[in-house]
């Protein structure tokens, strides 16, 4: 069972790696210390629903109603430019780190965002739903299916946990508003960016209905 274990763990680090709007989010909620535990966990949460999905079955979702990962990807570039744009525009300059950070952002609030990018972005169902439950489908027993999913929603708690957490420690760096500004700038370029390539996805998908 350890071997299931640690092909779900390595598969999805090898996934979850990538510059993502998810972890740009975590990222920022660590660098703020706008409640990173909470976000963290919630992306875990998240993922791990996901990947259940995937190995009882769920991708075949996909396979058989395209429709539904369209609507998916419209709402996740919706979310993403628009987030994008609140970034780039975002007053940073009279409402410095330090007091940012002592403030924070209710729970809700952070819930609802970190929900957001974990649910609306397609590419989230394509990794865990689609790539995790597809690559388990390969195991006949259930309980190796269960295995090979705790190894890969493990490696994603020590993920998101690790990333939200440890940028904490990046905060002495950015305690000039002029220097969070920049780098809430290059976020929401970043995030601008992400949205376009997805819509350029969601527009293939949609053709191919």
């Amino acid at each position: 069972m350890s071997s299931y274990f640690l092909q779900g763990f390595l598969l999805q680090g090898s996934l979850i790696f990538a510059l993502g709007a998810q972890n740009i989010f975590v990222l920022e909620s660590g660098l703020r210390k706008n409640n990173p535990a909470l976000v963290a966990l919630v992306c875990t949460l998240c993922d791990l629903f996901l990947i259940l999905l995937g190995v009882v079955g769920a991708a075949s979702v996909f396979i058989h109603f395209p429709i539904i990962k369209v609507i998916f990807g419209v709402l996740g570039v919706l979310f993403l430019l628009y987030y994008g744009v609140q970034k780039i525009r975002e007053d940073v300059v009279t409402l410095p780190l330090a007091t940012r950070a002592h403030r924070g952002a209710a729970n809700k609030i952070v819930m609802l965002q970190a929900l957001a990018f974990s649910l609306l972005n397609p590419h989230v169902y394509l990794d865990t739903v689609v790539l995790i439950g597809g690559v388990s489908a390969k195991f006949p027993e259930l309980t190796a299916r269960l295995v090979f999913a705790a190894g890969a929603s493990t490696f994603s708690a020590i993920w998101f946990f690790g990333l939200g957490l440890g940028a904490t420690k990046m905060r002495p760096l950015l305690q000039s508003a002029q220097r969070l500004r920049r780098v809430m700038v290059v976020a929401g370029i970043i995030l601008i960016l992400i949205g376009l390539q997805l819509a350029r996805e969601v527009w293939t998908w949609g053709l191919a209905l």
